[in-house]
């Protein structure tokens, strides 16, 4: 079943400023004695600059880079609209005019190669401190007592071997050797072992195995 097209203002409004702004680009480049194909790439170039910037900025918002071209590209837009618009003399072009459009293309060559090519923002550095997060949650979890039944023992059970030492994730590790340093940094002392225990809420083993591990008292 084919659905009924109904007419976008939106859209038709940006269909015709695209076409005047193409036409003033190809008039204001036909004038500055690019003649011929030469004068419809340049419309091309301009937009395809815009485009490139406007996906640039999608995905990173505070790229300088893509704000300074995207800038660029709109007042070359921008300037052969004004400049079509009678306060320009087609006829007789200024010197410093013709150079700016014979230099354009390579400018928006740069500026394109630069925006495809230049990475994206990093990550957010709280990646680590939600891995620890979760890490602290599972262990909390772990120590809740459970509701099912306990079995009893069997009067000749072995006896269980003795507990070993638990690896520390080494996420975990650099945390709370971070926590550590600023204790020291703040107060000019080791930080206590069960001071650090505390801060962490981690589980007695677990608190005992990086107080080992960092040398704590």
């Amino acid at each position: 079943m084919s659905r009924s097209l109904r007419p976008d203002a939106v859209l038709i409004q940006a269909v015709i400023a695209g076409a005047l702004s193409f036409a003033h680009l190809h008039d204001l480049a036909e004038a500055a004695g690019q003649t011929g194909w030469k004068a419809w790439a340049y419309p091309v170039s301009v937009d395809l600059l815009l485009v490139a910037a406007w996906r640039r900025l999608r995905t990173a918002r505070r790229d300088r880079s893509a704000w300074t071209w995207f800038t660029i590209a709109l007042f070359a837009s921008l300037g052969a609209n004004i400049a079509t618009a009678g306060l320009l003399d087609l006829e007789h072009v200024p010197a410093w005019l013709r150079i700016l459009v014979a230099g354009w293309p390579a400018l928006a060559f740069l500026g394109g190669t630069l925006l495809v090519h230049s990475p994206t923002e990093p990550a957010a550095p709280a990646q680590a401190v939600d891995e620890v997060a979760a890490l602290d949650v599972d262990m909390h979890r772990a120590d809740e007592p459970s509701s099912a039944p306990v079995p009893e023992l069997a009067p000749a059970a072995p006896e269980a071997p003795p507990a070993q030492t638990p690896a520390v994730p080494v996420a975990l590790l650099d945390h709370a050797r971070k926590i550590a340093e600023a204790h020291r940094a703040s107060t000019g002392f080791p930080m206590p072992a069960d001071a650090l225990s505390a801060r962490l809420q981690l589980p007695a083993p677990m608190a005992d195995a990086i107080a080992a591990q960092l040398q704590l008292t």
